[in-house]
């Protein structure tokens, strides 16, 4: 944003060095982007009058001109623009001159004829954009004159300021004077503008008429009608500041508008009553059909439901609410009765529209951001007071669905000391706050909190630790002591982060690629993977495809399974590490997130065996000795090939098949393992360490028992029962089979196991061999119902 020190001067006296008040701004979080000084180089450019204008043989494009610049003598120059006539006045830079810019006129020829200085446009004088022709003066003016005398212009600094989209207060030049002016502590005052309503006049509801059909999108909308509007040139100063600001003036109507945006934050739109068809604004949806031809000349269609559309009161569109208006009813040279448009809309609708439309103009980049929606009344009256003709009429047609006024927030001073590591007091706090608009009262008796009200003009405001930041600023980051972190693991990872890129590296070890899905399902992915949960539906989805919140991992991996089977891809083994969210009781204000890894494995000999022994290589990997594997029904799952996984006692995730009826809903052909973990329950979250623990130099001793049980006993038990009774000799134990069938009986299952066993100090002897394989066997026959199989 351009913001022209002379403007800033209109709220505050800020009388310094321009420099040093551009290191305020800075220090503020306006940044300044560079500091341009104007006006400086008008010294040698005067008012001229032209007194004759000649053709030139054999040139089309240029003319011979005499102007009289007040020295006595006519002077000769050759210009190529055609935009003026004899008797007009002039900007005129006689030889010498230096312009904005370093351009140095001198004596030249050209076509033969000797041109002995320059009219100038208004780019060449850096008093405007117009370079197509040359600047025609406003009759009156003395010849000869200094020109910089002859139109009031001041020598002036302009700021480039960059202004973050978290202060919508900053994007007006009474936002920056506030915030300067508070920490300088120079007074700060806004005009003092008052309509000059005709009391005998007409009022505004006998002229037009206003209603709102959305207030969602638009929760403030007036409308004010001004009689009696004289359409011309803006007064020299309006036009000054809108050039130096960097837009271009246009009408003294259209000035008035853009330049109370820019001066108080308000956009706002004027139309031709008298060019409205029902003399009436309706603000509604778009709707299928609907289009518009905007001012800038492009037709633009709608369907979108978000677009908020001003239509007549016939329902026709003639303005896109807060972006631009429509050219049926732009303001033109025979306007005589203004309906000005001031209004609040919600920004998010806004920022959408001109983002589909790609049409971002200067109101939606304040709309967008948000807007006061109390300030309306200033910048009306700020409006007819720059626009310098005509008379409003009584009263102001206003429709307004949100209440004004704010909410408390209660802050800490200890929490605002604690956050910035200052020494503060609620009185340092309140009188930081105050100077920008913020009121504080104390919370009741309670030492040290107070209610503060943020201003209507700082939407962005809704928590204490936003108003910390405004402390923050004005308190000064310079002056807050810097301070070592005292967290050990600064540029280091935290131990859980490091668990789970381990856990990540032992999933890939196992031989399964990761996988990245979208946190987002369709509705119904849920209910196809056999899952029951309370869904989670985004509040602005993009698509309705992805607009419910993942409660598992497991959709998204059987969709990309099904997505490999169909391009013949059918040996499949992916992980994912990635967050699901369980809805709370209503009263809750989130979900609850929690990150889980997930593993299925589909392919030749990829089953619940697969996944368990996955789940092995993990457990092996964080030493999860208290794991324990005990069968269950899991939605979604194998009914009886699927088992809980718990660790320390708690539930931990799940281990098995993925049910048949899931697999034939995504068209997944054969079985699929799974396994599921919560990364928590896997990964610790401090710092271990594991006793390293010595190998034997002696030949180890392995042995297969193969016990038959029923189909209700569970392998993670006989094998508890094996480890228990193998002692500190048992070095290894796998499940190496699984058997059903031929001469065993209907709901009987054969275990087999490998066991490892070795010693320290000495090899074992086959009698010491086959005593523990006595034990194994007796613990095991001893706690179930079962036999060894022979």
């Amino acid at each position: 944003m351009l913001a022209p020190l002379s403007w800033l001067r209109d709220f505050a006296p800020f009388d310094g060095d321009p420099v040093a008040l551009g290191e305020t701004f800075d220090d503020l979080g306006m940044v300044v982007e560079g500091i341009s000084r104007v006006g400086e180089a008008l010294g040698d450019v005067h008012v001229a009058r032209v007194v004759e204008i000649a053709a030139i043989p054999r040139a089309d494009r240029i003319r011979r001109v005499v102007v009289d610049d007040g020295s006595g003598q006519p002077v000769q120059v050759v210009c190529g623009a055609w935009n003026f006539e004899t008797g007009d006045l002039v900007p005129f830079a006689r030889v010498g001159a230096v312009l904005p810019g370093g351009l140095q006129i001198g004596r030249r020829k050209m076509k033969g004829v000797e041109s002995a200085g320059m009219i100038c446009s208004e780019r060449e004088l850096d008093l405007g954009v117009d370079a197509a022709g040359i600047m025609v003066l406003s009759p009156g003016l003395e010849v000869g004159a200094p020109l910089r005398e002859a139109l009031g212009i001041e020598v002036d600094v302009v700021y480039d300021l960059a202004i973050e989209g978290n202060r919508p207060d900053a994007n007006c030049m009474a936002g920056v004077a506030r915030d300067a002016a508070a920490r300088l502590r120079l007074p700060f005052t806004l005009p003092d503008d008052r309509m000059a309503e005709a009391a005998d006049g007409p009022a505004t509801a006998d002229l037009a008429s206003i209603a709102v059909e959305s207030p969602d999108l638009c929760p403030r909308f007036t409308a004010t009608a001004i009689t009696g509007v004289e359409v011309g040139s803006s007064s020299p100063l309006v036009a000054r500041r809108l050039t130096l600001a960097g837009m271009r003036p246009i009408s003294n109507v259209v000035d008035a508008s853009n330049y109370v945006m820019l001066d108080l934050g308000q956009p706002s739109h004027p139309y031709d009553l008298d060019a409205l068809p029902g003399r009436g604004l309706l603000v509604r949806r778009a709707r299928p059909g609907d289009a518009l031809v905007t001012l800038d000349g492009v037709e633009r269609r709608f369907g979108d439901s978000e677009d908020c559309l001003i239509c007549d009161a016939d329902g026709t569109p003639v303005g896109i609410g807060g972006i631009m208006g429509g050219a049926s009813s732009e303001i033109g040279d025979a306007t005589t009765t203004v309906l000005l448009e001031a209004a609040n809309f919600a920004p998010m609708p806004i920022a959408r529209s001109a983002k589909r439309l790609r049409l971002r103009s200067e109101a939606s980049a304040r709309f967008e951001r948000g807007c006061d929606p109390d300030g309306i009344e200033r910048a009306v009256a700020r409006f007819c007071s720059v626009l310098g003709t005509g008379r409003p009429a009584r009263g102001m047609l206003d429709e307004r669905s949100v209440p004004p006024g704010r909410e408390s927030i209660r802050v800490r001073t200890g929490r605002v000391n604690s956050i910035l590591g200052t020494d503060l007091d609620a009185a340092a706090i309140a009188s930081y706050l105050a100077p920008i608009g913020f009121t504080t009262t104390p919370a009741g008796d309670v030492a040290g909190i107070q209610d503060v009200v943020p201003p209507s003009f700082r939407p962005d405001v809704t928590t204490e630790i936003e108003v910390i930041e405004e402390v923050a600023r004005h308190h000064g980051y310079r002056n807050i002591a810097r301070t070592v972190p005292k967290s050990p693991y600064v540029g280091a990872l935290t131990p859980y982060q490091r668990g789970r890129r381990h856990l990540r590296e032992v999933m890939a070890g196992a031989g399964c690629d990761e996988a990245s899905g979208s946190p987002l399902l369709g509705p119904g992915d849920h209910a196809r993977a056999g899952l029951e949960v309370d869904e989670i539906t985004a509040a602005e989805p993009l698509a309705r495809e992805e607009s419910i919140l993942r409660a598992s991992l497991l959709p998204g991996l059987l969709r990309a399974v099904a997505f490999n089977q169909r391009h013949r891809v059918g040996d499949v083994r992916l992980f994912e590490i990635g967050n699901v969210f369980l809805a709370l009781d209503r009263s809750a204000e989130l979900p609850d997130e929690i990150e889980r890894a997930a593993v299925v494995l589909a392919g030749d000999g990829d089953d619940a065996e697969a996944a368990k022994r996955v789940l092995d290589v993990v457990a092996d990997a964080f030493h999860l000795e208290d794991m324990r594997v005990e069968p269950a029904v899991v939605p979604g799952l194998h009914p009886t090939r699927t088992a809980t996984v718990t660790i320390a006692g708690n539930l931990a995730g799940h281990v098995g098949e993925v049910d048949p009826d899931v697999l034939a809903a995504h068209d997944v052909e054969g079985r699929v393992g799974f396994l599921g973990l919560d990364v928590a329950a896997v990964v610790p979250s401090s710092r271990s360490y594991v006793q390293a623990r010595p190998l034997s130099r002696f030949p180890s001793s392995d042995i297969d028992l193969a016990f038959v049980v029923d189909d209700s006993v569970p392998a993670g038990g006989v094998e508890r029962a094996l480890r228990s009774a193998g002692g500190d000799l048992l070095v290894d134990l796998r499940l190496f089979d699984v058997y059903r069938g031929g001469q065993l009986a209907s709901g009987r299952r054969s275990l087999a196991y490998r066991l490892r066993f070795h010693s320290l100090d000495h090899t074992l002897t086959d009698e010491e061999v086959a005593a523990v394989r006595r034990r194994c066997i007796d613990a095991v026959e001893s706690t179930f119902p079962a036999e060894l199989r022979g």
